[in-house]
């Protein structure tokens, strides 16, 4: 029965007062991100029509000599800065909100989970900054030089204002969140789930997973979606390679399983120093010995049970369970048979005794037809 590390504290509180006291902890963590995600976008608010500028700067290099965008909504020249104000100060509280998540669930953690947590929750925030700004700088030009060159001549090309943020945010977090794909890919080798063979196996199915997630977020050219698929590619094998790196150092898994052993207290020797100079009796031996050995052979038999549920092959299970099925048939049938005879046996003696007395009553009536005076002198001598 393992137990927690030793920072985790052993007099927390249990039942409905511990429950009430996880809600209270993260009613104060989620006020804490609240509070500083209202501050951010406080700091941005007088900023939002520059902000807007500074994302539009993609787009407006491709737009028509004197055409720019458009607001169709009444209120869309006040809601969108707005709104990208807000998004804006998400998208910068993102370590502080991981911290807050980090802090909430730490003290249910073991060490190992500890040590392990730090640099995958680091690491993610930093690929997610990458691919947001892999989108920006590498993408949006790409996929609005596109879209700009390929409509009617007569077809001024001037997009909406509240299109165009949608647009931006969906690629922002599409690109942050693909780009964590190093993170799960390590994530799912250190604890055991597979192994870097295995993903270098499946890559065929990891490259057709990459064009299909860019053909699903990107726009319908084939240059943004092999601008979004090729990375995800890059990035599957970079986890591959990091994460044979950390088993060699690691020396396999870092997550050990729940059940750890138990600290074996029995001193060298397997004395007790109940005995004279410090040994113990004959027949205490005998028994440790007896008992060392029940408990060697018991953890072969649970091993060997393992093995076999582990190498467990249904296909000769069901052989068997047809032999033994077939063999039942094969009872019943003689069953069956050796009844049938018996019966005729049966039947056959019935006929044979009834024959025979009915043939000694009729000697017995001859044997009497042919001596009337044998019989007449028994009468007589009766009388």
């Amino acid at each position: 029965m393992s137990q927690r590390n030793a920072d985790a504290t052993t007099d927390e509180p249990s039942g409905l007062a511990g429950f009430v006291s996880h809600l209270v902890e993260l009613r104060n963590r989620l006020i804490k991100s609240v509070a500083v995600v209202f501050v951010l976008f406080l700091a941005l608010f007088p900023f939002r029509n520059d902000l807007f500028r500074l994302l539009s700067d993609p787009l407006s290099q491709f737009l028509p000599e004197g055409a720019t965008m458009i607001a169709v909504q009444v209120a869309s020249t006040f809601f969108i800065p707005l709104k990208l104000a807000g998004f804006t100060a998400l998208f910068l509280a993102i370590p502080f909100l991981l911290y807050q998540l980090w802090a909430f669930i730490a003290p249910g953690l073991y060490q190992h989970e500890r040590k392990m947590v730090i640099p995958l929750v680091f690491s993610s925030t930093v690929l997610f900054y990458l691919g947001a700004a892999f989108a920006y700088f590498a993408v949006f030009p790409v996929v609005f030089g596109f879209l700009s060159g390929t409509g009617p001549a007569e077809v001024s090309f001037a997009p909406d204002i509240n299109e165009y943020l949608s647009f931006v945010i969906t690629m922002f977090f599409a690109f942050g969140f693909v780009f964590e794909v190093p993170v799960a890919t390590v994530l799912l080798i250190l604890i055991g789930v597979v192994t870097p063979d295995q993903l270098a196996e499946k890559r065929r199915y990891a490259i057709l997973v990459a064009f299909i997630l860019g053909a699903i977020f990107t726009p319908p050219d084939i240059l943004s979606q092999f601008m979004m698929a090729i990375p995800v590619w890059f990035l599957y094998e970079l986890g591959i390679v990091i994460g044979r790196i950390l088993l060699k150092r690691q020396g396999g898994p870092v997550l050990p399983t729940d059940d750890e052993p138990e600290p074996d207290d029995t001193p060298p020797g397997g004395g007790t120093g109940g005995g004279v100079g410090g040994g113990t009796p004959a027949g205490g031996q005998s028994s440790q010995g007896g008992s060392r050995a029940a408990t060697s052979s018991t953890a072969n038999t649970d091993r060997s049970y393992e093995t076999e549920k582990d190498d467990f092959d249904f296909d000769r299970a069901f052989e068997e369970i047809e032999r033994e099925q077939q063999s039942l048939e094969a009872i019943e049938a003689e069953t069956r048979k050796d009844q049938v005879t018996k019966g005729a046996s049966d039947e056959t003696q019935d006929d044979g005794t009834a024959g025979g007395s009915e043939s000694g009553q009729s000697d017995l009536d001859a044997r009497r037809d042919e001596s009337p005076d044998a019989n007449d002198d028994e009468r007589n001598s009766r009388r």
